[in-house]
């Protein structure tokens, strides 16, 4: 990925963005050779808030900044204490125009709130996200809900 992306897929459950941000990963990784990281967003705010209390949050920090690609999978399934999203808005701000980022969420922008709890940091994470970024909007049912119902007839 010589220059910058950033793309976030938005969609209902089940509709194929795990799925997609998956392929990309390992394209990027198998065929550009590239340096890439895929967090859930819990498991990634978990691992800064461990590093922040370790005291290692600045190498934690390096680390992402030698990443090419960073992807953070299924933000706002889960709130986030105050900590853990004033520290995952601190990745997003630093990846902002430096680094190339996925997101996939299944929440709509106004939501987003409910899971930074602050709407100046909401507004502030929300602004660097879409800017010069994507929108990918998967429409549909769950795949998985319908391979469930094939199944069943």
């Amino acid at each position: 990925m010589e220059m910058q992306i950033k793309v976030i897929f938005y969609g209902g459950v089940g509709t194929g963005k795990t799925f997609l941000s998956t392929l990309i990963s390992i394209n990027t990784i198998k065929k550009k050779g590239k340096k890439v990281k895929f967090y859930t967003a819990a498991a990634l705010v978990n691992a800064l808030l461990e590093a922040n209390d370790k005291g290692s949050l600045g190498k934690f920090l390096k680390q992402i900044e030698k990443l090419d690609l960073l992807v953070i999978d299924e933000l706002g399934y889960i709130p986030l204490h105050k900590q853990g999203a004033e520290l995952l808005f601190q990745i997003i701000s630093m990846c902002y125009e430096a680094k190339s980022i996925i997101v996939t969420t299944n929440l709509q922008f106004g939501q987003w709130n409910n899971v930074f709890g602050d709407p100046i940091l909401t507004e502030a994470v929300i602004d660097r996200l879409i800017h010069h970024s994507h929108l990918i909007i998967f429409k549909g049912d769950s795949h998985r809900y319908k391979d469930s119902i094939s199944l069943n007839q």
